[in-house]
């Protein structure tokens, strides 16, 4: 199970606490390694997300697990929505964003303190939800989706951005070699943080993907749930409407 995979084993904190810590770490070379360890592939991915939502036209969105803005400031630029909504655990990651939309002069988005299982909207709020590798992270899968699910207005969209696991040769074994050793070295040397990008990997690779992702969407009361495998499947796109 995700739950069981924390950034740091040896510590009794819960999984929560620990990735809020984590992140507030990293935050100020976040950015930095993301486009630097993906080769920049990761604002492509980013498009593709946004992409799925040109037709709905959203108007009022949440961006889940926001991190540092960036699918929010993607959402902005190509659905022109009246408001979005950016929340996250992690202060640390919410100054980035709110330093770069003041830099930027962008006034439509605002970045929240705010918990994944416990999300201070009133349900039926948002036109859409959208979470770009953030999934991963919540403490209760179940309860997060749940609440994502309660927060959308009926016939909303949910889009979701997750690492998987390539299963054709080379690509899986070069991607595993590169996720077990490559990573984790250059991410520690970047960040000084000695649990962030060991902890990326393993808790990809624990991780409910394709088929099983999209019944934990259904569990949580999503229908018309779909999954695309972007790049030789190093990343999955998943659909949804409440």
């Amino acid at each position: 199970m995700t739950t069981q995979i924390k950034p740091d084993k040896h510590s009794d904190l819960p999984k929560k606490q620990q990735v809020e810590q984590m992140f507030d770490s990293i935050a100020p070379k976040y950015d930095f390694l993301n486009h630097f360890l993906s080769a920049g592939i990761d604002n492509l991915w980013r498009k593709r997300a946004i992409n799925t939502l040109l037709t709905k036209k959203p108007k009022y969105i949440l961006d889940m697990a926001t991190g540092t803005g960036d699918l929010a400031f993607e959402a902005l630029k190509r659905l022109n929505p009246d408001k979005i909504v950016g929340l996250d655990i992690s202060e640390g990651m919410l100054s980035c964003a709110r330093k770069k939309a003041k830099q930027r002069s962008i006034e439509k988005i605002s970045f929240e303190r705010g918990d994944s299982e416990n999300i201070n909207y009133n349900e039926n709020t948002f036109d859409a939800v959208t979470v770009a590798f953030g999934v991963r992270n919540f403490e209760n899968l179940h309860k997060g989706l749940k609440e994502l699910q309660r927060v959308l207005k009926p016939g909303g969209s949910v889009v979701v951005l997750e690492f998987s696991k390539p299963q054709n040769f080379p690509v899986k074994e070069i991607y595993n070699f590169y996720f077990a050793k490559i990573l984790p070295l250059w991410g520690k040397i970047i960040s000084k943080d000695n649990q962030a990008y060991t902890y990326l990997p393993e808790s990809v690779m624990a991780f409910p993907e394709g088929r099983d992702f999209l019944q934990r969407l259904e569990q949580a009361g999503f229908k018309e749930t779909k999954a695309k495998k972007l790049t030789f499947g190093i990343c999955s796109l998943y659909t949804a409407i409440k």
